[in-house]
């Protein structure tokens, strides 16, 4: 069945439509309140003219399309989120899975809640807030809450374990309430404040704090009117530094969006209690698409999991799924939440804002760009490539005598990693310590069905080069660029020597040159030839220490007899890591399900390098 004829059979109810490629690639996935009407106007011109890109492009690119049905507009939204989620389709907009940005978690089903960063959102009863793009940003907020509101941050099996004091309560930090330092109801006081900071609700939380206040000042509590003092004044010196953008106190979520060199750029601000409070912004491919459809698609990944939620979300242009979406928040918020396109006043201003801090991002993404590409150009002629690298994709290794060895492969795309394009390689075919053969093994895997980058960087000398290039050529694919990028040691000098001596930049082996290419220390290329390599290192080395702590953990359980899959699961639920399981005592070892008080003493002698019964 041709396209056409599947447009002409699609029905007019509400549904999620498939845009598929070549060999059944998925190109779109979009939703509609009438699958036939919006499928038809990307393939048929509108009686206006419409002209669109994103209809030339997509018309131009589509070999079939499959569709789903769905009971109502609500559906669709839902159904649309989750396809997106699963298939990654090349063309829709795609927010990096939570696991990707840091949030910070309050752990409210626990006794005494700890404040933590976290990259995963679980549904566990905790609360998150974010997620942030900057990882330091978190680290600095949460080192700024625990000045005001002095919370927990050690894990739980550290936690039941402790018996004095940890040296975050000498600094303040931390009220220990692992060793009865605080009252569960005291503490409780400092996780509500804590959330409500979190939430923005600043000028409610001084009045309480100042409530507080006055109140222990009238008992004669002088020490704690005077802590209360401290947090007062440090908020409200906070409170001096943001701006006020809007009168009311009002919670709201502004976007605005900017797009050019085919990049769309939509950037978020975050009001609370009337001030700006925050904002990000994230960039992507710019497939034509307008502008309504792309930000409806934004909201649902946006507003995915436990993200706060404000009473009123600001949109730069009228959504025609708005209702649903509304529908779906309020929801998830238990509350009336309102999207409104402003055309006048206040509203309007907001929404100009958020559009021209959009357009500066999308500047200095274009100028870094910029930056990035006269680099790339100079790497083209130092290494005397066909074309500058735009794609770099760099192997390494990670082993210790050949045991749990592993390979890694990382990608740079105009000269920024793309973290979404690594990939991690268990080796599997070889026996002992061969670095070479192991990158045989990994290479091999990663082009037998794959076409080459612009560059392939291997780290290691001329032996690795010659076997990436056999490989390639066992694969049967020719004029691939390839490198290996060794550090500056010369042979036959001592570790002291090379010390002393200064380096001269990095030596490139390339394909048919009998001498390196040096590159000069601290030039561009330089710098971003060796980010590249400490990037890749960095990644397997990561990779192979996960595998190693896993094999001790297994190890030491393993040697228990009776600890099964179940059984280890079991305590791995009770103390969260193999350091947890370790530390605690025999008798809480044998309080969880399936552990006997034999095999919590024979974990305790396999950990104190005993064996097993």
């Amino acid at each position: 069945m041709d396209i056409e004829s599947t447009i002409n059979s699609l029905p007019r109810s509400p549904g999620v439509y498939i845009m598929k490629g070549a060999r059944g690639a998925i190109l779109y996935i979009g939703k509609a309140k009438s699958l036939r009407s919006r499928v038809q106007s990307y393939f048929r011109p509108s009686p206006s003219g419409d002209q669109r890109y994103a209809v030339r492009f997509l018309a131009s690119k589509a070999e079939g399309i499959e569709f789903i049905v769905t009971a109502n507009e609500k559906e669709a939204f839902l159904l649309e989120d989750t396809l997106i989620k699963k298939e990654k389709p090349r063309y829709n907009i795609q927010l990096k899975d939570s696991k990707t940005y840091v949030s910070i978690k309050l752990s409210l089903p626990e006794k005494f809640p700890r404040i933590s960063a976290t990259r995963q959102i679980k549904k566990d009863g905790s609360r998150y807030f974010g997620p942030y793009v900057s990882g330091r940003a978190v680290r600095e907020a949460i080192k700024f809450i625990r000045r005001i509101f002095p919370l927990c941050t050690c894990s739980p099996a550290v936690f039941r374990n402790r018996a004095r004091p940890c040296l975050d309560y000498q600094l303040g930090l931390c009220p220990a309430p692992a060793v009865g330092k605080i009252s569960e109801e005291a503490y409780r006081g400092l996780v509500d404040g804590a959330i409500m900071f979190l939430e923005g609700r600043n000028r409610e939380l001084l009045r309480v704090l100042k409530g507080w206040m006055r109140e222990a000042a009238g008992h004669e509590r002088f020490e704690e009117a005077a802590r209360l003092r401290d947090r007062v004044s440090a908020i409200e010196e906070m409170l001096e530094e943001q701006k006020v953008v809007a009168h009311g106190g009002a919670d709201r979520d502004v976007f605005g969006l900017a797009r050019g060199g085919g990049v769309m750029m939509v950037q978020t601000l975050h009001i609370r209690g009337g001030r700006l409070c925050g904002g990000a912004d994230f960039a992507f491919e710019d497939a034509g698409l307008p502008g309504a459809e792309v930000l409806s698609g934004f909201l649902a990944q946006f507003y995915r999991g436990e993200r706060f939620i404000p009473r009123e979300v600001i949109v730069p242009f009228r959504l025609e799924d708005a209702a649903v979406i509304t529908g779906w928040l309020g929801a998830k918020k238990s509350g009336r939440v309102v999207i409104s396109a402003p055309q006048r006043g206040e509203r309007l201003a907001l929404c100009r804002m958020a559009a021209t801090n959009a357009a500066e991002a999308l500047r200095v993404r274009s100028e870094s760009r910029g930056a990035s590409a006269g680099v790339l150009a100079a790497l083209k002629e130092r290494l005397r490539l066909k074309a500058a690298p735009a794609v770099i994709e760099a192997f390494d290794i990670s082993n210790i005598g050949g045991s749990l060895a592993v390979g890694a492969m990382a990608v740079f795309r105009d000269g920024q990693p793309d973290k979404a394009s690594y990939r991690l390689y268990r080796i599997k075919g070889v026996e002992g310590p061969d670095d070479y053969a192991m990158m045989r093994e990994v290479l091999s895997r990663r082009y037998r069905d794959a076409n080459p980058p612009d560059l392939i960087l291997i780290d290691g000398g001329k032996g690795q080069l010659n076997i990436a290039l056999r490989v390639l050529a066992e694969l049967g694919i020719k004029d691939a660029e390839v490198a290996a990028l060794a550090k500056d040691k010369p042979a036959g000098q001592s570790r002291f020597a090379q010390a002393r001596r200064p380096s001269k930049g990095e030596r490139i082996f390339r394909p048919n040159v009998k001498d390196p290419v040096l590159l000069r220390e601290g030039t561009p290329e330089d710098l971003l030839l060796r980010r590249i390599r400490d990037e890749v290192h960095r990644f397997a080395i990561g990779y192979h220490r996960r595998l190693r702590s896993k094999d001790a953990a297994s190890s030491v359980l393993d040697a228990v007899l009776g600890i099964g899959a179940k059984r280890r699961r079991a305590l791995y639920e009770r103390f969260v890591d193999l350091g947890g399981i370790l530390s605690a005592s025999e008798a809480e070892l044998a309080s969880v399900p399936g552990i006997t008080p034999e095999m919590a003493a024979a974990i305790k002698k396999t950990a104190a390098g005993g064996t097993g019964p």
